[in-house]
């Protein structure tokens, strides 16, 4: 059974460690070996860090756990845009537990989270061009892609992303 549960400071380390893996997997030739090998849970851990050790009132993070364990976890950050809305900042899954409904959950807890303390705001994400993966998910949990930027990835790479949006987040309870 999968409980979620609202994250603290004693889970940083654990979601750095999730989302240095899924980087590794999933960005593998977006980002740098180099950074992918060495640096990415240190860059990670010093954010997810930064983001306890000051947390914004606007920030919500939900981890989800298995018998204790950390196995996913979702970011979002209320009233980010003035157009958009939330931002859903990061969404993470451990590896074998993809496809157990834990994203589509998580999903639901930001849309929760939005819906709950930020009434009238619509959802919207950021997604690697080259991350199709992701974006599958997102395209069947009814999100549009409305927009390509370029972006410079932590490690200086140029990684354009995609904007998807969910302007009313009821959509993914």
């Amino acid at each position: 059974m999968t409980d979620y549960r609202t994250a603290t400071v004693d889970d940083v380390a654990a979601i750095a460690a999730l989302h240095a893996d899924s980087w590794r997997r999933a960005y593998r030739g977006i980002y740098s070996d180099e950074f992918l090998d060495n640096d990415v849970f240190d860059d990670r851990l010093a954010e997810w860090s930064e983001r306890f050790a000051h947390p914004s009132a606007k920030q919500r993070t939900t981890v989800a756990e298995v018998d204790g364990e950390l196995v996913g976890f979702v970011h979002t950050l209320l009233d980010d845009d003035r157009m958009w809305g939330a931002l859903l900042d990061n969404l993470h899954v451990r590896y074998g537990e993809k496809r157990s409904g834990v994203g589509t959950r998580l999903m639901s807890e930001s849309a929760g989270s939005v819906l709950d303390d930020a009434s009238g705001s619509g959802l919207y994400l950021w997604v690697l061009e080259q991350n199709v993966a992701a974006q599958s998910f997102y395209d069947d949990r009814g999100g549009t892609c409305v927009e390509r930027v370029d972006h410079t990835s932590p490690d200086g790479e140029a990684a354009p992303v995609l904007r998807y949006v969910w302007p009313d987040p009821s959509t993914l309870l």
